[in-house]
């Protein structure tokens, strides 16, 4: 097949320039051409064969691939090997982690005026783990907080930048749980210049206490604690409120690398990114998840590697998705506005072979009008190009949210498109779905989710053949036509922003 794959591009080579340089709306044909070869060329047999790496790999270094693992090294090298060998120009791109967090003596939070007091570390409150070390004492200011309680958990408190409007860089953020990610709310805070975070709980039954967390973030640099109701209510009606606010930890960090690789031929300033996280969680070898994914896409790029394409493939392995989105959050993170507007598309595959599968599809444009909105301008496309494939073989697909689980979550929320393939995890299955997809309703989609019998045996052949194929199509298709895909813009970017703000 490698030979008739030379061959054809070969042949095509040169008229292939010159079309794509002269008359681009011409290039439509090729996506179809390339799509359909791609498809025959990627066989769920030898995507089993990276798996059954990656399972060796685990099984060598203590029975997983985790971040800061030789499991993990072993894994980044095994792919990296093989894009190189494809004639990939790859690149280890480092980011980093939390080795290890403990602290040397209780946290502190005491008011300092207007009447002072002390609260109790690890009763009334505890501190955020990872929280840097850090003493601070400045002035408490509370962040769009809803009080009293409301009857269900609706606090937004802190999840927008514009709910920071009119804080005073330096004092101490209070804000308040609900609705969003507790990473948002630390995010947000010390982008406003906040010189600590104090978190509190809601108030609802049930959601009242301090509780130990670990939200996996320490970038803010600033000491973070968690409080019950009772405190932050209490220092939310205290006008003028001034604390002093301590974390004394040790945070030693670690490093990773994320495994990038670009294809040899398209126009740097239109990129299709593919994703799949390569690291396992510390308990077992994680072949779907997400080994799955990685093997899926390194079949892809090893592939396609000689293809003509015109639009810059990039493929991204990503480290320490596990532990909090680390690898493709520092990615973005690194990243010019320039070069965010240069990746066209993101899309993110993150366990495709789930034992009870179904084939569930990022609902792009929301059109179940439920859960998370829809997905930045050209996401809707993305989920159609897929449908269309497993319509074709006459499959069907449901819709999955973007819920911020996985490596599309930094891409969407700095306004590039995304959407990918979904098999399922701890969740049931639902008598509709099994109807559908078959296998067992009112059972997970992977009962070894984040397990150690997450092994070569957890996964289902059939979902990784076809899902393999269609990631395939999707990937060859982008990289000869993004025409469906909106250009963005400073003004697609601002109506973006407004338009997942309106939502909120």
């Amino acid at each position: 097949m490698r030979k008739t794959v030379i061959a054809l591009i070969t042949a095509l080579s040169l008229p292939l320039a010159l079309t794509v340089a002269a008359t681009p709306a011409q290039a439509t044909g090729l996506d179809d051409v390339f799509a359909k070869l791609l498809v025959k060329q990627v066989k769920g047999a030898n995507v089993k064969k990276h798996l059954d790496a990656l399972q060796a790999i685990a099984s060598a270094n203590g029975g997983n691939r985790a971040a800061g693992t030789s499991g993990y090294n072993a894994s980044r090298d095994y792919v990296a090997n093989k894009l190189r060998k494809a004639g990939y120009k790859v690149t280890l791109e480092p980011i980093d982690f939390v080795e290890s967090w403990s602290e040397n003596s209780p946290p502190v939070l005491d008011v300092t005026a207007p009447n002072p007091k002390s609260y109790v570390p690890n009763d009334d409150f505890v501190s955020f783990q990872p929280s840097p070390a850090g003493d601070v004492t400045a002035q408490v200011q509370g962040v769009d907080l809803t009080l009293p309680p409301t009857p269900t958990p609706t606090s937004t408190s802190g999840c927008e930048t514009a709910d920071f409007a009119g804080f005073v860089p330096g004092r101490i953020a209070l804000v308040q749980r609900g609705t969003c990610a507790f990473v948002d709310k630390v995010n947000n805070a010390a982008a406003a210049g906040a010189s600590g975070l104090i978190v509190f709980n809601e108030g609802q039954p049930g959601r009242t206490d301090a509780f130990p967390l670990d939200i996996g973030e320490w970038r803010a640099g600033i000491p973070m604690v968690f409080t019950d109701f009772a405190v932050g209510n209490e220092l939310a009606a205290t006008p003028g409120a001034t604390v002093r606010l301590k974390v004394d930890s040790n945070l030693v960090l670690g490093t990773n690398d994320n495994v990038i690789a670009e294809s040899r031929f398209g126009d740097s300033r239109n990129v299709v990114m593919v994703g799949a996280h390569l690291d396992s969680v510390t308990v077992g070898p994680g072949i779907n998840d997400n080994g799955s994914g990685s093997a899926a896409i390194l079949e892809v790029a090893e592939q396609m590697a000689l293809y003509p394409v015109k639009n810059k493939v990039r493929f991204a392995f990503w480290a320490a998705e596990e532990i909090g989105l680390l690898g493709s959050d520092q990615y973005v993170d690194s990243l010019s506005q320039a070069q965010r507007d240069r990746i066209r598309v993101y899309l993110n595959f993150d366990m495709v072979a789930s034992p009870n599968y179904a084939y569930k599809l990022y609902d792009g444009d929301d059109s179940d009008a439920v859960g998370s909105p829809a997905g930045p301008p050209g996401s809707a496309q993305i989920e159609k190009q897929l449908e269309k494939f497993y319509g074709s073989r006459g499959l069907p697909t449901v819709g999955t949210d973007f819920d911020g689980r996985s490596d599309y979550g930094p891409f969407i929320a700095v306004g590039i498109p995304a959407g990918g393939i979904f098999t399922g995890a701890e969740g049931i299955k639902t008598p509709e779905e099994a109807a559908l997809f078959g296998g067992t309703a009112g059972v997970a989609y992977d009962v070894c989710y984040h397990q150690a019998c997450d092994t070569i045996a957890n996964i289902n052949a059939t979902a990784l053949d076809v899902d393999s194929d269609a990631i395939a199509d999707s990937v060859a298709r982008f990289a000869f036509d993004l025409r469906s895909i909106p250009a963005r813009s400073s003004a697609a970017r601002a109506a973006a922003t407004m338009a997942a703000q309106s939502v909120s």
